[in-house]
């Protein structure tokens, strides 16, 4: 399972329009950049009150990029 496929995993339990999930992937020195395109009347669910669900997903991610040896970030774009 790539890093991906488990963001979007994540994600769609939260939306309501999970087809309309997009989530590029790209590797450089930094680490693991995974962005997130997802429909407007989902961003308050994703981001979350005090955008405590984003950040909750961002730490996940670092776990598992942990595992690997690599840093993972996420970036939602509108």
């Amino acid at each position: 399972m790539t890093y991906s496929d488990f963001l979007k995993f994540l994600i769609a339990g939260l939306v309501k329009n999970p087809e309309a999930i997009e989530i590029t992937e790209t590797e450089d020195t930094l680490g693991v950049l995974l962005t997130l395109k997802i429909a407007k009347d989902d961003m308050g669910n994703v981001i979350g009150k005090e955008w405590k669900t984003v950040n909750a997903l961002r730490t996940i991610l670092r776990v598992v990029g942990s595992k690997d040896n690599k840093r993972l970030n996420l970036k939602i774009e509108e």
